[in-house]
């Protein structure tokens, strides 16, 4: 990974994600991550966001000319990737925090890439999120950090799971509690949890795509889908 610190007080991040493979003509991506030096949690790239990019970069495949929306994008690393490997992306994060928003757009200036970017309040049927198109796949890191958010994180992917059934939440979490649990919520919005080992994606590492962030965090990875058509 490396760094550089800008006369405006940005440190750029550059993450590979790369093939497995022993002939020199690898399959090989690099993001930039402009990381604003300020104590806000949207401003830096966080564990969780390296192992969902990782489990992006291993399924790209299957997000080639895909719909995706990323929540809580903050610098938006997973995003960036997945719009970087074909993939359809609208970058979200929180409408009461523009610079988060502003974070969005600057990754994706950084890797030169036109992606849209809106501001979504999670809990709240607003215009933003109403407006938003048919998606296949929805993307989250760290988005359940503080407890009394999860029931807002959640309303807000059941509302659009039940917009587009057949979609996935593909999201990475930290255990930051032993009273960390969820599965109340998923019953109550009809939902259904797979959890994915990390090995399987090759996630289990304390490096990942140049970076030692991963290092000995408790990242969890689940994919979180409906349960059966959405009763009225």
């Amino acid at each position: 990974m490396n760094e550089h610190e800008d006369s405006h007080n940005i440190a750029v991040k550059r993450f590979t994600f790369e093939e497995e493979c022993k002939d020199e003509l690898r399959t090989r991506i690099t993001i930039s991550v402009p990381e604003v030096l300020d104590p806000q949690y949207g401003m830096y790239v966080w564990p969780c966001a390296v192992v969902l990019a990782q489990y992006v970069w291993m399924h790209r495949a299957e997000l080639e000319g895909k719909t995706v929306l990323e929540i809580g994008a903050g610098v938006s690393l997973p995003g960036v990737l997945a719009t970087r490997c074909g993939a359809q992306v609208t970058l979200s994060d929180s409408a009461e925090l523009p610079h988060c928003l502003d974070n969005c757009r600057r990754t994706c200036q950084v890797n030169q890439l036109s992606v849209p970017v809106v501001g979504i309040t999670w809990g709240q049927v607003t215009s933003s999120l109403l407006a938003l198109p048919a998606l296949d796949f929805i993307l989250g890191s760290d988005v359940f950090y503080e407890p009394e958010d999860f029931e807002d994180v959640l309303f807000t992917v059941a509302f659009l799971l039940r917009r587009s059934p057949h979609a996935q939440f593909w999201t990475t979490y930290q255990e930051r509690s032993a009273d960390w649990s969820i599965e109340a919520l998923l019953h109550k919005w009809n939902l259904k949890c797979a959890d994915i080992p990390l090995e399987s994606f090759r996630a289990n590492t304390e490096h990942l795509a140049g970076s030692s962030l991963p290092g000995s965090h408790t990242v969890q990875m689940m994919i979180i889908s409906l349960k059966e058509p959405w009763k009225r």
